[in-house]
C-alpha cells in the first residue's frame, strides 16, 4: 500500500513537532515578559518645626495704689458702720470721721480732713453729705442720702450712690414672693421725677398698674393712703422724711393691715412694725459701688463719673426669713 507509509511519517513528523513545542514551553502562544526593576522610593527627611516657647501666664495688673480717703459718718447708726466696715475692706489707707461725736463739731472736722494727705471724701448719711459737699476741698462721693436735690449736693465737687436698691429688681423680687400683686400705690414729696419714671417703667414690665400720689407733708400723707388704700393691693413705701413722720408711718401700716394691703418698705427693721416685706440696700454692694466710683475718680477724674451712680444687688426679706438678690 505505496500510500500508508507517507501518510505515517507525517503523522511522526506532527508528534515530533508537538512535543518540540511542548518542552519549548509555549513560548510561541506567550510573548516573553521582561521583568521591571521596582522604582526606588527615597525619604526626603522633613526638617522639624522649632518648639514654640509656651508664653507664661499673664498676671491681671495689678490696681493702682489710692491716695488715702476720708470717710465721714453722720452718726454710730448700724445702717451708717456697716457701710464703713464694708468699705474698709476695699481701701489700704483710710481714717473714719464720726460727726455724731460731739467733741468736735463738722467744721473742725472738715479742716482736718482738709489738711490731711486724703484722695477722697466718703460722706455717708444726709448730716456727712452736707457738711462734707459744703466744706471738703478733695473730690465727695455721698451715700445713703434719699432728698439729695433738696439740698443742692450735687455740684462740680461731688457725685452720689443711689440710697435705694434698682426699682426693677425690687418690683422682680416682690412680685416673685406675691404673684398676685397687681395695683401699686407711690406717695412721695416733690422732685423724685427721676424715681417716678424709673417705678413706672419697673411696672410695666412686670405688668403692675402703678398708682402714684405727690404729697407735702405727713398728714397729707396719711390721708392719701387711706383713700388710696380702697383701690390698691399694695403700697411701695420709700424713705421720704418729707413726707412721713413716726406717727404717720405707724397709722399707714395699721391701716394696709385691716385692708388687707400689703407693704413694702426699705428697711428690714420696718418688719416688726407691721410692713410685709422689705426691699433693702446691701452694705457690701454699697461699699463696692464708692470703691469702685474712687478708682475711677483717681484714674479718670470726677468728670467721668455719673451724677448718681446705681446699685446693683437688693436683700429680700419677709418675716422670718431674708435673703440677699443679685440683680
Amino acid at each position: 500500500m505505496p500510500g500508508t507509509g507517507t501518510t505515517d511519517q507525517r503523522t511522526v513528523h506532527c508528534l515530533v513537532l508537538l512535543i518540540a513545542l511542548s518542552l519549548s514551553g509555549c513560548s510561541v502562544f506567550a510573548p516573553k515578559i521582561e521583568p521591571v526593576d521596582e522604582p526606588a522610593v527615597v525619604s526626603v527627611p522633613v526638617p522639624a518645626e522649632p518648639a514654640r516657647p509656651i508664653a507664661p501666664p499673664v498676671k491681671p495688673p495689678e490696681p493702682p495704689h489710692l491716695p488715702p480717703v476720708a470717710i465721714v459718718l453722720t452718726s454710730s447708726q448700724p445702717a451708717f458702720l456697716d457701710v464703713a466696715n464694708a468699705l474698709t475692706e476695699h481701701l489700704d489707707d483710710f481714717k473714719i470721721y464720726n460727726l455724731g461725736e460731739k467733741s468736735q463739731p463738722p467744721v473742725s472736722v472738715l479742716r482736718v480732713v482738709n489738711d490731711s494727705n486724703s484722695g477722697t471724701v466718703v460722706a455717708i448719711g444726709l448730716r456727712a453729705a452736707k457738711s462734707s459737699v459744703a466744706m471738703a476741698e478733695k473730690p465727695v462721693i455721698f451715700s445713703q442720702v434719699f432728698n439729695h436735690q433738696d439740698h443742692g449736693l450735687l455740684t462740680a465737687n461731688s457725685r452720689g450712690v443711689a440710697p435705694l436698691a434698682p426699682l426693677e429688681a425690687q418690683l422682680a423680687a416682690w412680685t416673685k414672693v406675691d404673684p398676685a400683686i397687681s395695683r401699686i400705690g407711690i406717695i412721695v414729696g416733690e422732685g423724685h421725677d427721676d424715681l417716678i419714671t424709673e417705678a413706672s417703667l419697673a411696672a410695666r414690665k412686670h405688668n403692675v398698674e402703678l398708682r402714684v400720689r405727690i404729697s407735702h407733708s405727713d398728714q397729707e400723707t396719711l390721708f392719701m393712703f387711706r383713700r388710696m388704700a380702697q383701690d390698691i393691693d399694695g403700697f411701695w413705701l420709700f424713705p421720704d422724711n418729707r413726707v412721713l413722720s413716726a406717727r404717720s408711718l405707724q397709722k399707714i401700716l395699721e391701716t394696709a393691715k385691716r385692708g388687707q394691703v400689703a407693704v413694702a418698705v426699705p428697711y428690714e427693721s420696718m418688719l416688726a412694725m407691721g410692713a410685709t416685706i422689705s426691699l433693702a440696700t446691701q452694705a457690701d454692694d454699697i461699699a463696692a459701688t464708692i470703691a469702685r466710683l474712687i478708682r475711677q475718680i483717681h484714674a479718670k477724674g470726677l468728670e467721668s463719673v455719673r451724677p448718681i451712680s446705681p446699685l446693683s444687688a437688693i436683700r429680700v426679706a419677709t418675716r422670718g426669713d431674708a435673703k440677699v438678690v443679685n440683680r
